[in-house]
């Protein structure tokens, strides 16, 4: 039965109170899980796309392999993890935060052994095996378990802990939780490549992998747990909103993952998730190449990163503080027209007013992505199946950021250029904006008549 895991655990070595019951903290203990969250995404980052830019060209000369050769492995990959996370969703449902948050910790920290290891496992499979082909499976099984375990897992396990001990506050919790993140990852790519130029690109690989291990692993333990219910506390503290006059913050139904795909809204908003997670991840994967184009030294697009992170930081807190009053739709618009800026100044990244649309565009973008893909899933369809719920979400997201890559390497190999790959990038935007206008929350539909 679903419900037989309603009668919380509190004895042994997963029990709510072991070491200590968050009901004994001296302040609401979902900040505490914002904290245990955010360290949790960070720890994400070797299996995100910025953990993988400083090593693109690397592993291009170590394995042989060409640019589009590596994208194909990497959109491979990724599709093939994507496609395991509607599953790995349910696991998450029946294991709950903690349990999963320590194995997808302990698997990204055993999965960048593997990439460390990477070149040598080719090299002795390429003598039994062609070469490239030897180079291509060994790279492709890395990417496909790093972004499920990091990219996939732990990220969607870390929303989710977010999304379950909180409710009107959940667009501050995730916003507060953002900062760190977002400058994490601007970040991450100068001081993975500082790893890689100390250490090289296999002892990057082994001290991010011990790290996670050592250090996220049982702190992930330490400080997680599933629900705020388990411990007798209540999603937000108990504290009652100011006003209750928006009826998109009531949850008057539980949704199942089969309702919820039946739902209008539900594929709107996973489509411009997708989307974003295919131009995010692809100008990241190419950045030194879309930079080339375009006149860039490699410092200089990378250095990209920061302003477009501060922009995305002030998104996201602006977004937080005012979700609870606006309906989501309004700031699904925001985030597409966001998307569309991006594309464009892209195109013109020549010119002084196509970086400044790049940067404010993507700020927008990936702030507003982040905000609202932890906030809407809760709030449109509940928290018992959120994990069900999430994991697809998750699976499209993670297939669309292993398309990316893949498109624009071919576009960029085939045509030349990137241009024909960034007009569609601007069209497809467009579009999701128009579609955004009728993606109501689905509560609206069960509301008593007279709210």
């Amino acid at each position: 039965m679903a419900n037989a895991k309603t009668t919380p655990n509190t004895q042994g070595l997963w029990g709510v109170r072991t070491p200590f019951a968050p009901s004994t903290c001296p302040f609401f203990y979902g900040w505490v899980i914002v904290f245990a969250a955010t360290i949790g995404t960070i720890a994400s980052i070797p299996g995100q796309t910025m953990g993988f830019t400083v090593f693109t060209d690397v592993l291009m000369e170590e394995l042989g392999l060409s640019r589009v050769e590596l994208s194909l492995a990497y959109c491979l990959g990724t599709v093939a993890s994507g496609l395991t996370l509607p599953w790995l969703g349910r696991v998450l449902d029946r294991w709950g935060e903690r349990k999963m948050a320590v194995a997808s910790v302990a698997a990204t920290g055993a999965v960048l052994f593997y990439l460390a290891a990477c070149a040598p496992i080719s090299h002795g499979l390429g003598r039994v095996l062609p070469a490239g082909f030897a180079a291509f499976v060994v790279i492709g099984i890395g990417f496909y378990l790093v972004r499920a375990a990091a990219q996939g897992v732990l990220s969607m396990t870390c929303r989710n802990a977010i999304g379950k001990w909180f409710d009107h506050q959940r667009g501050l919790a995730m916003a507060i939780s953002s900062i760190l993140v977002s400058f994490s990852f601007s970040l991450s790519p100068k001081w993975i490549e500082w790893l890689k130029e100390r250490h090289g690109y296999d002892g990057a690989w082994m001290i991010m992998g011990l790290g996670t291990i050592v250090i996220v692993g049982p702190l992930a333990w330490l400080l997680f747990r599933d629900k705020p219910e388990d411990d007798g506390l209540l999603m937000d503290g108990g504290a009652e909103p100011a006003a209750h006059n928006n009826p998109d913050m009531h949850i008057e139904r539980e949704f199942t993952r089969d309702e919820a795909v039946r739902d209008y809204s539900f594929w709107v908003f996973n489509a411009a998730f997708g989307f974003w997670a295919l131009f995010g991840t692809a100008f990241t994967f190419h950045a030194t190449s879309l930079g080339e184009e375009y006149g860039f030294t490699r410092e200089r697009i990378i250095n990209l990163f920061v302003p477009i992170a501060a922009t995305s930081v002030t998104t996201n807190l602006l977004f937080g503080a005012i979700n609870a009053k606006l309906r989501l739709k309004f700031l699904l618009l925001v985030m597409n027209l966001g998307c569309i800026a991006a594309a464009i100044g892209m195109l013109n990244l020549k010119t002084s007013v196509g970086v400044a649309a790049y940067v404010i565009g993507n700020g927008i973008a990936s702030g507003g992505f982040v905000s609202l893909s932890g906030i809407v899933f809760p709030r449109f369809y509940g928290r018992e199946h959120l994990g069900a719920i999430g994991g697809l979400n998750m699976s499209v997201m993670v297939i669309g950021s292993g398309l990316g890559p893949l498109l624009f390497g071919a576009c960029q190999h085939f045509a030349d250029s990137y241009r024909l790959i960034l007009i569609a990038c601007g069209i497809i935007p467009a579009v999701l904006a128009l579609l955004s206008l009728w993606a109501d929350n689905p509560q609206r539909r069960f509301a008593p008549s007279d709210s």
